[in-house]
């Protein structure tokens, strides 16, 4: 781990002062992911600022219905919030099923947002990754690829092993694929003032700059997260497919909400994770739900919709088929859910 200077800001202001003269200084919170990327040499901040004594540790109402989660609220007290059980019973669902109760008790919810991938190849430093050092090469494209994405991979140079664009990795998170199910906006403060990021823009596929996760601008912090009063209260599930009961990221997720009349669907959204540099949705496909029956038959062409462009490298070919199947269980799921499972 290379040497580092630490300082404790107690405004927003001074905080983003700070990273403005020291632009290789990194924020810190619960640092469930920074240190483990400092202590792999990925990471190497000049100076760590803690922000844990700033004042974003709320979950408070809006006025519109909707809730504003603090940047430095725990993932545990968010998830066990008794305004989110009650509303959005789907994100409190979602951040149960990621980490460990430890990790969740230090994590923060701007900080979950930051996570970086958990590709092989970006953690080795003996191996080429392109999001780690630009222009090196990817080694999950002609490596094992098992956990690596399937869609959003595009550039517009071949995606081979020697390409200098080429990007195959996955987002981490579970939270984030909820919030991106249900709309959420990120509102962030930096050195030209406030600015709220809408969550589907908040992430981005590699394109041709796999090294940049976010679309943050340089000194800019997140304040915290608006969920709008749409919860999806009532019919809800958060389907997560991984080689272990606990403490392993997803394979293949989904986070689905639906709203219905009787049987027909209303409002429908989706959102998939462990498939792509960034948590995954199709408005279009979500649409094509709107007025049809809640059946596996109505259920099947939009999973086949939103695989739609999907490719595999090898060892991760079977995610195609698996996230098209988990799909179709997650919205039958989320047509008898109750909000008693969060009970």
């Amino acid at each position: 781990m290379n040497p580092f200077t630490y300082s404790r800001p107690n405004t927003v202001d001074s905080a983003i002062d700070e990273l403005k003269t020291e632009p290789a200084a990194k924020f810190i919170g619960g640092g469930t992911n920074l240190i483990d990327l400092m202590k792999e040499n990925i990471e190497k901040p000049s100076r760590l600022i803690d922000i844990n004594r700033l004042p974003l540790t709320d979950i408070v109402e809006l006025p519109d219905g909707g809730l504003r989660l603090g940047a430095l609220v725990t993932n545990a007290d968010t998830a066990y919030n008794p305004l989110v059980k009650e509303r959005y019973p789907l994100l409190s669902q979602t951040i149960l099923a990621g980490a460990s109760p430890q990790l969740r008790n230090m994590a923060t919810n701007g900080g979950n947002l930051f996570q970086r991938t958990r590709c092989y190849y970006f953690y080795d430093k003996a191996m080429p990754c392109n999001k780690r050092e630009p222009g090196s090469g990817c080694g999950a494209i002609g490596g094992y690829n098992r956990i690596h994405a399937i869609l959003g991979t595009e550039s517009s140079s071949p995606l081979t092993t020697d390409s200098p664009t080429a990007c195959i990795a996955t987002h981490p998170s579970d939270m984030c694929v909820a919030l991106a199910a249900l709309e959420a906006v990120v509102r962030v403060d930096g050195p030209n003032g406030e600015r709220t990021i809408d969550f589907a823009d908040f992430h981005r596929l590699p394109g041709d700059q796999p090294q940049y996760d976010n679309t943050l601008q340089p000194g800019e912090i997140v304040t915290a997260i608006d969920l709008p009063a749409l919860g999806f209260a009532q019919h809800y599930d958060y389907l997560k497919l991984r080689d272990r009961a606990s403490y392993a990221f997803a394979l293949v997720s989904v986070a689905v909400g639906l709203e219905l009349e009787g049987n027909t669907i209303t409002n429908a959204r989706i959102a998939l994770g462990g498939v792509a540099h960034k948590p995954w949705r199709k408005p279009e496909a979500e649409q094509h739900l709107v007025g049809k029956e809640a059946t596996a038959d109505s259920f099947r062409p939009v999973a086949e919709l939103l695989l739609e462009g999907a490719k595999g490298y090898g060892h991760n070919t079977f995610k195609i088929d698996l996230a098209k199947r988990a799909i179709v269980r997650a919205l039958t799921e989320a047509v008898t859910m109750q909000k008693a499972k969060q009970q």
